[in-house]
């Protein structure tokens, strides 16, 4: 993939890659965003909070009021009410950074938390269903497709490879449009994803298809529109091993003819063995991607999911 030889631009909540900007001039950083993802993603930092002028250190900041459109004030003085500030510079941030294809907030903070951040009521307790950042509020109501997540659901391998499968993906669109979109481009497009797809959502995979196959009079710009959408809301659904095995025994069928009986049995075996949890997914992957080295075929070796990240953050180990 030509991403994976280039950085690729990610946004980041400031404190997570180590800078001191926290309320209380310390920082949260995390060794997976500032040591291993660095090595794929240039960071675009960002601390929302100092952006509107509030020093370091400074008073806290909560969310109070209804959990659906809270308001952020100060913890010792409520008359501090930041709640338009970080609303506005949220949206400033999705229209500058348009060439991001990411971001990753800090979680349970008022400002950047994409869930479970606390909500307080009159009464001094926080409400029972949690609330959002309004700075992560702003930037995902703005870059709906954009894959956002947070550091702390980053610690789950699913979601963590989830994420990061997304990122590559959206820079692999955003490449394809800077280079001149065409009907065909789009096609071979939609080809490469295709058992990535099924992984993550058989139906939304089919879908996809129809949609490519029976809008040939529909404008590209729109049909192109209307396909990253249906596209990147497919790859947001979390893939199980049922649906992994689904994606791998389509793929082995392409290779079944030029296997001795021994080595498909070897094969279903291992894709048995992942389905039930015995060995994670790169067993029975690298055992395929072992068989079409020595029996290539053009079109499974074009195919995304064989690798959607590089190899060398081992993402396909833990699940």
């Amino acid at each position: 993939m030509s991403t994976s030889q280039k950085l690729i631009k990610v946004g980041i909540s400031a404190c997570l890659l180590g800078a001191p900007v926290r309320f209380n001039g310390g920082h949260k950083q995390s060794h997976l965003c500032k040591t291993v993802l660095s090595q794929y993603f240039e960071y675009i930092s960002v601390c929302p909070e100092q952006a509107i002028g509030l020093g370091t250190p400074r008073e806290p900041i909560r969310l109070v009021g209804d959990t659906q459109n809270p308001r952020a004030v100060g913890t010792v003085n409520p008359e501090l009410d930041v709640t338009a500030a970080l609303t506005d510079f949220g949206q400033q941030t999705a229209a500058q950074l348009h060439d991001i294809c990411g971001y990753i907030l800090m979680q349970k903070s008022p400002s950047c938390g994409m869930e479970r951040v606390k909500v307080y009521q009159d009464h001094g307790h926080s409400a029972e269903h949690a609330g959002r950042g309004l700075f992560a509020a702003a930037l995902m109501r703005a870059k709906p497709l954009l894959p956002i997540e947070e550091d702390g659901r980053l610690n789950d391998p699913i979601l963590r490879e989830n994420f990061i499968t997304r990122v590559f993906a959206y820079a692999q669109w955003q490449e394809l449009i800077s280079s001149g979109l065409s009907r065909k481009k789009l096609y071979d497009f939609h080809a490469r994803y295709k058992y990535q797809l099924m992984a993550n959502s058989p139906a939304d995979c089919s879908a996809l298809g129809r949609l490519l196959a029976s809008n040939h009079q529909l404008r590209l710009g729109i049909l192109a529109n209307q396909y990253f959408s249906l596209f990147m809301s497919a790859l947001k659904k979390i893939a199980n091993r049922g649906s992994h095995t689904n994606a791998l025994q389509h793929i082995s069928g392409y290779i079944k003819h030029a296997l001795s009986a021994e080595e498909k049995s070897e094969l279903q075996t291992l894709i048995t063995q992942y389905r039930t949890g015995i060995v994670p997914l790169i067993v029975p992957l690298t055992l395929l991607k072992h068989h079409f080295n020595r029996h290539p075929d053009r079109y499974i070796a074009e195919q995304v999911y064989l690798q959607p990240h590089p190899e060398n953050l081992s993402l396909r180990n833990a699940i």
